[in-house]
Formats: C-alpha cells, structure tokens, sequence
C-alpha cells in the first residue's frame, strides 16, 4: 500500500528556505531508487541506525514507503511539490515508530533524490498541544498577560490584560514598564523587574487600581500581578513575563469571610439586650453600611416571648440601636430608645410580615411608602441615601425585630452580594438576641425569686443598727445560698441570722429560702440559739431524705446557719453556730475579737448538740457576721489572712456602718468572687434603765390589784396617762392567769421602746391556750381579752420557767 498522502504543501520554489522544521528532526536523503544518501544525527538518534549502517541501505527497511510503482505516480503526480504523511517506521531494536515525515523532491523531475524529514509523532503531537496551549492562554484566557524584554520594554499584552486595563494595546507596546503604571509607582515597579530578571525568583504582587473610567470616588479593584523571568532552553534570559488577576471578588469574599468571623467575636459577647444589639451596629458600619438602625419589638425588649406575627406599622416596634458614620447620627428620624413606625407599604413593614429581607439599589424617592413618610423622606433627601437594605431579624422561626441599612457616602449601590452577607450577620445577631432576651427572662425570674428569698428592707428595731451586702457568685443568675436576717423579738431582743447553703445558682437560692423561713418561724416560738439550731437541723436532715429518696441527686448536706439573740436590756447576746465561722466584736477600745463560740456541726449531720454561749456586748462596739465566702476569697484562700483583713476593716466601729461593709468589701473581695457572700454588720444599742420597770409580786389574788397600781404609777412617771385602762387590763389578766394556773414566783416588767410591753413570768413551763369561753362560763375569758386589746402577745420559755408577754402601741410621742 502506498502512502497516505496529505493536502498538498506549497511548493519549494515558493519558500524562502526549508519548508520544514528541520531542528530537531531526522533528516534523510534518498535518491531515486530508495537508497540512503544521507543520514544525520537526528535521524541516527530517532531510528537507532549510525551513519554507516543506514548509507545506501534501502530507506524502505527503515521507512515503510512502498518504493514501487504507486510511489513513482505519486513522484511524477507530485512533482515540485511536497508532501506530509504519518507512517510507520522500524528502530534498530526492532519496536516500531510512528512518525510524522515530510517529503519533498530535491529535483524537477522523477530521476530527483528526495528530501525526508521525520520526527516522533507523539513528540510532534506533543509540542503542537503546546503550542495550542500557549495560544489559548494568550489569547482566550480571561489572566492578563504581558511580555517585556530585558530592556524593560512592553513587548506583548493580551486581550485579557487590554480590556483589564482599558487602554489599547498599540498605546503601550514599546513603553518602558515603568511608564504604563499609576505616577509614583514606576521605580519601585522597574526594580521588582529588574530583581525578578537578576535572580529569577517569582514576585506576586497585590495591588489596589481605579477601574477603567471609574470616579474617584469609587472603590479601586484588586490586582494580583505575577512576574517571572522567560529563558531559552539554553538559559539565555529573553526577558519577563507577568499574569495579571483581577481577584476584587476574591478580596471581597475575603474581607466578607472576616466580617462574619469578626462577628462571631463581638456580637453576643454578653448576654445583655442593648449591649447584644448595638454590637451588632458596630460591626455593620461602616464595613458594610453608612448607617443602620435596628428596631426591636417591645416583646423582645422586656424580654417576653414575641408574637410570631406583629405589626411593624404600629408601636410595637423600639429603637434597639443605630450606628452612623458621623457621630451626630444625620440619618436618624427616631432617638434610641424610642417607639418606631412605620407605613403598611415600607421596606420594613414588607420584612417583619414576610420575613424576608427587601432591596432597593436605588432609592426612589417618589416611591408610595416614601411619600407618606414625610420625615423620613426628608432625611432621604438631606442626607443623600441612595441605597437601601433591609433584613428581619429572625431566631427560631419567630421575627423579633427589624435592621435597616442605608449608603449615602460609599457611592456602590447594595448588591446580592451585601445581601447575602448581611442576612448572615442579622441571623448570627438574631440567635444572640434571643439568647440575651431569655436571659433576661430568666435573670428577671431569678432576681423575683431572690427578692422573695431575702429581705428587701430589713426591720430597724431600736435594738441594733444594721448593714448588710449579699454578693452571690453566679453574677449571671444575681442568686446563690447565702442569706442574713433581722428577727424582731419579743422584749425588745432582736435575733441576727446568718446562713450558707454549699453550691450556687438556683437550686442553692431555693434550699436557702426554705431555711430562711424555717428559721423565722421557729425565731416566732422564741427558742434559745441552740434549739433553733437543733430544730433547724432536724428539718435539713429531713429535707436531704426527701430530696434524695431514690434519686441519684445531691442533698443540702453542707448548710451551715449561726443564730444571734441580742437583749438591749441586759446588753447581752446568746449565740450558736452550726459549722459556721465565728462572729467578730469589734470594741472601741481594744482589738478586734473573733468570739469563740463552739462552733457545732454544719447542718443535717444530727447526733451532736450545738451550743450556745452568752456574750457581753459593750456599747459603742459593732458586731460581724459573715459567710466563709468573705474570708476565703483571697487568690490563695488564706484563712488566716481573710481574718487579718476582716480585723483591719472592723478597725473603726465608730464610723458609720456602710462605710464599714464598704470597707470589708474593697479589703476582702476581688472583683468576682468565686463563692456568694454575706455578711450582716450590726451596732447594738442598750436599753437604759429608765425605760424598764421590774417588780416582783405574791402569789395571792391581791397581788393583781398592787400590778395594777404599779402599772398606772409607773404609766404616770412615763407620761402615758393615756394608755392607763387599757394597761391594767392588760396586766390584770395576765397576772391573775399566772397566779391562778402557774408556779413558782411571779414577775411583772414593763418597757418602754417602740411599743410598750407587758411581760408577766412565773416558774412554770405549762403553755397558755387561748380559747372561747362560753356564755356560762365564770372564766377563760383572759387571754382572749389580752389579744383583743393588745397589738400582740405571746409566750417564750426560760430554763426557770415562762414568760408571757403583750405589746401596746405608743402614741408618737411616747418613743423613749
């Protein structure tokens, strides 16, 4: 089979030099009747025969060319003229070779030698992909590209780099590179050539440009230019090449990327509302827009549960927050704070009934919404807005407000892209939001609790004068287990309580509140310190065992409670401890003492009794009680170091109480306390003896009428002749019910204070029972008629015996 012969080259006559592109290529002379004229190192490296080998050897051993009748048609046909064919051709190792030969005839006529130039056809192929590769990036490839010479000359620039650049391609060629950039870049731009040409390391440069025709005032485009040097397979340098990237989409996606990151870290850093909110302004201007305003609905600012569904066009939407620009806030129509409305054709109102967001590129000012919004299309106006964007603010399918966002400065319109990039903004804002109006909730919840657990104002009984902070260490919840309390007691005595319940937060707050109150009732019997406590740990224990019946739950076990009885009169006070640290005395003339008070085990231990010790308290002194959160709050925990201190902040119970505990707080506690802390700071006052009256009286029915005339005398003395009818009921009663039903001696004291108070003791331990007597009965009717006239009464218990006792109210001039 002959050869297949392509389309015709032009002939060799018509070329200037070869036709062929003999550089790397086999070539081969053969004359007329296929023998091997001339063979070259090309052709020695591409069939494997030497010179020697291959001279006037048939080419047809080497070549698969039918050297026969066809091929002398095909010659005489094709004579002057050359022809390219692929064949196959035999190494000298025997494996076969495609290959890509030219012919042509090296004569007019077919007695001519003939030229052959072959080369590998994969390695043809393979440079001809190349060459095509080469073409389309220049050509077709959106990289600009360009070309300079070593002389720094612009030599070549493609399509993509003219259209990048706005400027013609004849307008540069030629140039120095130096020439064709902004002014002032030209040195600093020929030197990073002539660097890249001297070391041939690559530069990437990043550069900001003014798009084709842009205004000044519009924002540059981003430039990654890439420049490498060009060199010959020999090494030779040829000059420089650079591949040029318009990345501004790239940069921007970037600087989105950062934004919404930078978002992640500032938005919802706390979980306060308008602090949420604001953030969220923050972080919008002025990297994305010249003014936003943000608008809550009044739900979600009180922190309730929104409607899923609410009018934008009525007042249930607030001023959350606004950022500008400027710091006169030009664009604002409302102040911070304030309600907002809006038309049922706004932006805003389309946004929180749709729950989608709304984007106007372009403001048009005659638009419907605009024109019944008089003011705001007055700020539209002065201002200059252009562009508009609104997004809802949307957190667990519920819309809970509304942020706007307008540009009058950056002159770029809103895009999809803004679009995009602020819905994720406002949906990160959102769930931070509604996290914060839950806490809100829940912090409003606790504090409620709180309120009702402690006492909001503390009695001021004339006994003691009183201060007090409570710290709790979960700052977040405003709750703990410590508590304090003021008892008013009968007899002018006061109890001063304080506790701590182990652990924090809810749980500690609710467990403190049953104590606080089980310490008040049991405070109402008038019990010693240490029965309190005996009692008050019965109910723990009992309390653990409910709460830990089949459940795998702590207990309250770790309460621990001190309980103060202090007596104006016989300026004494009997205290006891469960596990708590000891109260502190601070006399005004000598040193500040930690009484030492047994100091018992801590609440619902049981099986050990608790002890109460009395105490002298001179005047002028102050007492403190305190949780182990106060004195255990150094960063090291130093017990003893929390007791030097306490000692230093007592150093003057002359001055007033509050700067006292102010004193304990700034020398005690860091900023956050890692345990709640109470302390309770009182200044005991005496009773002088003008106002107490004591007699002791026979156990004889005439002893009523010598309490009556004691009383009425003694009334006189004290210039309250007023209450003389009603005192003697009073005592009669109470004396005649302790001379008929008790034992032992019987006492009869009156005070003054506040109230005055009738206090009748005798030996027995029988408790008084008030009831109704019926209308035959001769008697029964005492104690009725005590409670009847009197403001209160009850009874209290003494190791001698009991004291019963009843109040009268004072005219207002009546106070000691």
């Amino acid at each position: 089979m002959g050869p297949t012969i392509d389309k015709p080259e032009a002939p060799v006559a018509e070329t200037e030099g070869s036709p062929f592109d003999i550089t790397d290529a086999a070539v081969v002379v053969v004359d007329s009747h296929g023998l091997v004229q001339h063979w070259s190192g090309g052709a020695e490296e591409l069939f494997g025969y030497t010179v020697t080998e291959a001279a006037a050897r048939p080419v047809t051993e080497i070549l698969a060319i039918p050297w026969d009748e066809r091929w002398e048609i095909a010659e005489r046909h094709l004579a002057g003229r050359g022809w390219t064919s692929s064949l196959t051709a035999h190494h000298r190792d025997g494996n076969r070779l495609q290959i890509r030969a030219q012919v042509c005839p090296l004569g007019p006529d077919h007695q001519a030698s003939w030229l052959i130039v072959a080369t590998d056809l994969a390695a043809t192929q393979a440079r001809e992909r190349e060459h095509a590769i080469l073409r389309g990036l220049f050509t077709q490839s959106p990289v600009g590209l360009a070309v300079v010479d070593p002389q720094f000359r612009l030599v070549m620039i493609n399509p993509a780099l003219e259209r990048m650049d706005g400027v013609p391609a004849r307008l540069r060629l030629g140039r120095a590179l130096g020439d064709t950039v902004p002014e002032g870049a030209g040195p600093m731009t020929e030197a990073r050539a002539r660097e890249v040409l001297e070391t041939g390391e690559p530069q990437v440069v990043v550069s900001h440009v003014d798009p084709p025709g842009a205004s000044s005032s519009h924002l540059p485009h981003v430039r990654s230019r890439s420049s490498f040097r060009l060199q010959d397979p020999a090494g030779h340098t040829l000059g420089m090449g650079q591949a040029v990237l318009d990345v501004t989409s790239y940069y921007r996606a970037r600087r989105h990327l950062a934004l919404i990151n930078e978002a992640g870290v500032r938005i919802g850093s706390t979980l306060d509302l308008d602090r949420t909110v604001q953030e969220l302004a923050e972080v919008l201007v002025p990297q994305v827009a010249d003014f936003v305003a943000v608008d809550l609905s009044t739900a979600v600012i009180h922190g309730q549960e929104p409607d899923p569904v609410f009018i934008a066009g009525s007042a249930e939407l607030l001023r959350g927050a606004q950022q500008s620009i400027r710091e006169d806030l030009p664009e604002s129509v409302v102040p911070l704070g304030a309600p907002v409305t809006y038309s049922e054709t706004s932006p805003q109102h389309r946004c929180v009934a749709t729950g989608r967001p709304v984007l106007d590129p372009v403001v048009d000012l005659s638009t419907s919404w605009l024109s019944k919004d008089a003011a705001r299309s007055a700020k539209l106006r002065e201002v200059g807005i252009h562009s508009h964007l609104v997004v809802p603010l949307r957190a667990r399918g519920i819309t809970m407000g509304v942020a706007t966002l307008v540009r009058w400065k950056n002159p770029e319109a809103f895009d999809a892209d803004d679009l995009l990039l602020v819905e994720e903004l406002a949906a990160r804002a959102a769930v931070c939001i509604d996290n914060a109006r839950r806490f809100a909730r829940e912090h409003r919840a606790a504090l409620s609790l709180q309120r009702n657990l402690l006492p909001q104002d503390l009695p001021t009984p004339t006994a003691v004068e009183v201060a007090y902070r409570y710290l709790p260490a979960d700052t977040h919840a405003g709750v703990g287990g410590d508590w304090f309390d003021v008892l008013p007691l009968s007899g002018t005595r006061v109890g001063l309580v304080v506790g701590d319940v182990v652990g924090h937060g809810m749980n500690a707050a609710a467990t403190m509140g049953r104590l606080r109150t089980a310490v008040q009732t049991l405070a109402d019997l008038d019990l010693p310190p240490d029965e309190l406590l005996a009692h008050l740990d019965d109910l723990v224990a009992h309390l653990d065992e409910a709460e830990t019946a089949g459940r795998d739950v702590p207990g309250v076990i770790g309460a621990t409670c001190l309980y103060c009885v202090y007596d104006p009169i016989s300026r004494t006070a009997d205290i006891a401890r469960a596990g708590h640290p000891p109260p502190a005395i601070a006399h005004p003339d000598k040193a500040v003492e930690f009484l030492e008070i047994p100091a018992g085990p801590p609440l619902g231990l049981g099986g050990l009794p608790f002890e109460c010790t009395q105490v002298p308290i001179p005047d002028g002194s102050v007492l403190a009680f305190y949780t182990d959160g106060l004195i255990t709050a150094s960063s090291d925990r130093d017990i003893d170091l929390g007791f030097t201190r306490l000692a230093f902040a007592l150093a003057h119970p002359d001055h007033p109480l509050e700067e006292i505990c102010d004193d304990m707080e700034h020398l005690l506690l860091p900023d956050r306390p890692r345990d709640d802390v109470a302390f309770l700071v009182a200044r005991p006052r005496s009773l002088s003896e003008e106002n107490v009256a004591t007699w002791h009286l026979p156990r004889e029915l005439t002893a009523v009428r010598q309490a009556r005339s004691l009383t009425t005398r003694q009334l006189d003395a004290w210039h309250l002749e007023d209450l003389a009818f009603t005192a003697e009921l009073i005592v009669s009663e109470l004396v005649t019910n302790a001379i008929r039903h008790a034992s032992g001696p019987v006492s009869l004291r009156l005070i003054r204070d506040i109230n005055l108070i009738f206090e009748v003791s005798d030996g027995s331990h029988t408790s008084p029972h008030l009831r109704r007597a019926h209308t035959n009965d001769e008697g029964g009717r005492g104690l009725f008629l005590v409670a009847q006239f009197a403001q209160r009464w009850g009874t209290r218990y003494t190791t001698d015996g009991k004291t019963i006792w009843a109040e009268q109210l004072l005219p207002m001039n009546g106070h000691p």
